[in-house]
C-alpha cells in the first residue's frame, strides 16, 4: 500500500541509495519513486497479508523446479522508460532474472505482478501503478486482489506482431467474483484456485 509522501524530490541514485541505507530497519517506511516523488507504503492488514502469502506460497509451489522465481513483498521493480520504482505484492521472473546492477533488489523482468488492494490505493493501483507496470516488456500479467470482498482482476497482454507502444486496449481484462473461480495465470501455466487466494480470510456476509 502506497501512500504520498512528505514532498520531498530525489534523483534516481538518491533514492536507491537511501532505500538501501535504511530498509533493513524493520522500522523504517519504505517508499515507492515516481518521476522524483516519494510514495511512503503504509502498513498492511491481516487480510493483506494473509492474501499476499497465500499467492506468494501457492506459486513459489507450482513453479519448484521451473525456471521461475517468485517475490513477496521487498523485490522492487523499476520501470526504466518512466523512471519509477515499486513494491508489488508479488512477483514472478522466468528464466534469467535482470537486476539494475550488482546488489540484485531492483528487478526489471517481472512476467507476473500482483497487487492486493486497500480502499486508500486501489485507484492508484489500478491507474497510475497499472500505466508504468504496461511500460515493462517483459511483463504479460497483472493481477489485482481486493480485500474486502471475493473479487481477483486480471488483466493479460494481448500478443503482437509489431513494436508499436502498449496502450490499455493490448490487455485482455477477465473478473473473477466467486470462490468457486480459478484464475488463470496463461504465462507460466499454472492455475490458483480463488480459494486458496483467500484462504482463511475473514470476508463481510
Amino acid at each position: 500500500m502506497a501512500t504520498p509522501a512528505a514532498q520531498t524530490r530525489l534523483t534516481p541514485e538518491e533514492y536507491i541509495a537511501f532505500e538501501r541505507k535504511f530498509l533493513p530497519d524493520a522500522d523504517i517506511i519504505r517508499h515507492e519513486y515516481i518521476n522524483g516523488e516519494l510514495i511512503a507504503m503504509s502498513g498492511a492488514s491481516r487480510a493483506h497479508n494473509l492474501i499476499t502469502m497465500n499467492v506468494s506460497a501457492a506459486l513459489h509451489s507450482r513453479l519448484r523446479g521451473s525456471e521461475c522465481e517468485t517475490y513477496a513483498n521487498d523485490m522492487r521493480v523499476s520501470t526504466p522508460t518512466t523512471t519509477s520504482y515499486f513494491y508489488p505484492d508479488v512477483v514472478v521472473v522466468c528464466e534469467e532474472p535482470r537486476f539494475e546492477d550488482d546488489v540484485f533488489d531492483t528487478l526489471l523482468n517481472p512476467i507476473i505482478l500482483v497487487e492486493v488492494l486497500s480502499p486508500s490505493t486501489e485507484v492508484y493501483d489500478r491507474r497510475e501503478k497499472f500505466a508504468h507496470y504496461r511500460q515493462l516488456p517483459s511483463l504479460q500479467e497483472y493481477v489485482l486482489v481486493a480485500q474486502d470482498q471475493v473479487r481477483v482482476e486480471h488483466y493479460r497482454r494481448e500478443e503482437k506482431q509489431d513494436t508499436t507502444p502498449v496502450t490499455p486496449t493490448d490487455w485482455i481484462f477477465t473478473d473473477f467474483q466467486e470462490l468457486e473461480e480459478i484464475l488463470p495465470l496463461t504465462s507460466i501455466q499454472c492455475e490458483l484456485p480463488l480459494q486458496e487466494i483467500y484462504e482463511r480470510v475473514t470476508l463481510p456476509d
